[in-house]
Parts: structure tokens; sequence; C-alpha cells
């Protein structure tokens, strides 16, 4: 028997995953207005979960982007440059 034992339903319009341990059960449900809400035991890690939904806002915001990682990356090289050069006085005395 695996750890998470997964069922699958469908309900009318509403699709549902609903993934089963002994004390952590995970809901996602997409609604007809294309949006997906997810409910989740209280026992799961805050700060994990609140990492994964700045991740999936990430994705969200970036999703239309044409940007290349090469100038991403860097972008961030530039602006980490700039910060040291006005910062490191305070680090390195």
């Amino acid at each position: 028997m695996h750890l998470f034992e997964q069922r699958l339903r469908y309900y009318q319009t509403k699709v549902f995953f609903k993934f089963e341990q002994t004390f952590i059960t995970m809901l996602v449900e997409r609604t007809n207005n294309d949006q997906i809400i997810i409910t989740l035991s209280s026992s799961v890690d805050s700060f994990g979960l609140q990492r994964l939904i700045d991740y999936v806002k990430y994705l969200e915001a970036t999703s239309k982007s044409k940007a290349k990682q090469s100038d991403v990356d860097k972008l961030a090289e530039e602006v980490n440059a700039s910060w040291w050069a006005k910062n490191s006085k305070r680090f390195i005395k």
C-alpha cells in the first residue's frame, strides 16, 4: 500500500483530486470560472505553503514574459553589483 491513497472524483462540472495520508487531507477544486481552490489540513507547514504560493504567483506574473533567462541573469548581476558597491562598507570594515 502506498503512503498516499489517490482518489479521483468527478462531480458535475467540478473536478476534485483528494490525496489522503493519516492526518493530512488536500482537496483541489477547479471551478467553472477558471479558478482553482485548494483546501489543506491545518497541519501543513505554513512557511512552506507561503513559499509555494509565492512561486505560483511568480509563474503567473512571468507567464507572458518574452525575456530570455540570459537577459534576466545579466540584469540580476548588474543589480547585485550596484547594491554591493553601495553597501559593501557596511559589511567590510
